[in-house]
């Protein structure tokens, strides 16, 4: 790449500030504008991250940074409810997208929003920090080279508290919020990243908070071929984010963390070690082996990769990308239907 893509960011929400702050240091991806619908507000959000940029374009309404020319690619932080519109409008003002997840609210926003990039001619990608770390390459490696056999189960679970969830926009229906979109989507696209495939049919239990959004959820994923998937995830709990891929021959643990450090007691920016181990046979107690990868912001990791299919225009990693988003938006939407019906769903898939 002998130039950085060059990114506007779509909003000044909190995940936006680390974003920008951790793709500073790239010298592939720079963010060279900033939008919000309020002008007192991204300047505001500019000078608070003036380390971190330069000389960025400021513009006072969304409509005004898809028209930036000087800009490539979108990058959307935006509430939930929000992905499909402004990844489609951004897809038809010729511009990349790379939007945070969960990418859409249910399968037919997910199509409609690739096929708004295919026509475009450009690329959109959803934004799962974790899946670009090192970490979940080497999970891959491992899975696909056979060091636990066939994947036989897995289990993802996600959770943390929400200290002061009156304005938070995770409990607000309208903007998309609840356990199951913002730590569940994670869980959820674990499981297809394990499994390869969506499941057929969901069941799933929710608690739900006064506002309406489900608090906590489990669930069952059943698939085609008799395998099946759990997932838990929450806003009222400790943090927790761990996953279990037991395969014919052995398992594998690990904490798919997005952000990652090789500091045992967290760096700077708060980022922890991830654990990741292996432990192969079927029977009696085996040793663990810990897997060691390379550490950092799966917010970098992300901008690079996704510049990286830009300039070569990698369509066949964007479309095996694009059917897993839509295969987790699918699930996703049938999942919130079985909690809300008290009953199993099928999930549309393809």
């Amino acid at each position: 790449m002998n130039a950085p893509l060059r990114l506007g960011v779509l909003g000044c929400a909190n995940i936006a500030r680390s974003f920008v702050r951790d793709v500073a240091s790239s010298p592939h991806v720079q963010v060279v504008a900033l939008a919000s619908r309020d002008a007192a507000k991204v300047r505001a959000f500019a000078a608070e991250l003036s380390a971190s940029l330069r000389a960025p374009r400021l513009h006072g309404s969304y409509e005004a940074l898809l028209a930036d020319a000087g800009v490539d690619a979108i990058y959307v932080p935006l509430p939930n409810s929000l992905h499909a519109h402004w990844a489609a409008a951004a897809a038809q003002a010729g511009k990349h997208v790379l939007c945070e997840k969960p990418l859409a609210m249910s399968r037919a926003e997910a199509r409609a929003m690739f096929a708004a990039a295919r026509t475009a001619g450009v690329m959109l990608l959803e934004a799962y920090p974790y899946w670009f770390q090192p970490q979940t390459g080497d999970l891959l490696r491992l899975l696909h080279g056979g060091a636990i056999g066939e994947v036989r189960y897995v289990h993802a679970a996600f959770g943390f508290p929400i200290a002061k969830p009156q304005g938070n926009i995770r409990m607000s229906p309208e903007l998309g919020g609840g356990a199951l979109l913002d730590a569940g989507s994670y869980a959820v696209s674990f499981v297809r990243l394990a499994m390869g495939q969506a499941p057929t049919r969901v069941r799933a239990e929710a608690r739900w908070a006064p506002t309406g959004v489900d608090i906590g959820m489990t669930a069952t994923l059943h698939f085609a071929d008799g395998r099946h998937a759990q997932i838990e995830c929450a806003m009222d709990a400790a943090v927790h984010r761990r996953a279990l891929v037991v395969g014919s021959a052995g398992s594998i643990e690990t904490e798919y963390l997005n952000h990652t450090s090789e500091e045992p007691g967290g760096n700077a920016l708060g980022h922890l070690p991830s654990l990741m181990r292996v432990r192969g046979g079927t029977a009696g107690p085996a040793p663990y082996e810990a897997v060691r990868s390379a550490c950092g912001s799966g917010f970098r990791f992300a901008a690079e990769a996704f510049a990286g299919v830009v300039v070569s225009g990698d369509h066949a990693a964007i479309e095996r990308a694009a059917a897993a988003s839509v295969d987790i938006a699918a699930t996703l939407e049938a999942l919130a239907m079985s909690a809300r019906q008290r009953r199993e769903v099928a999930v549309e898939v393809g």
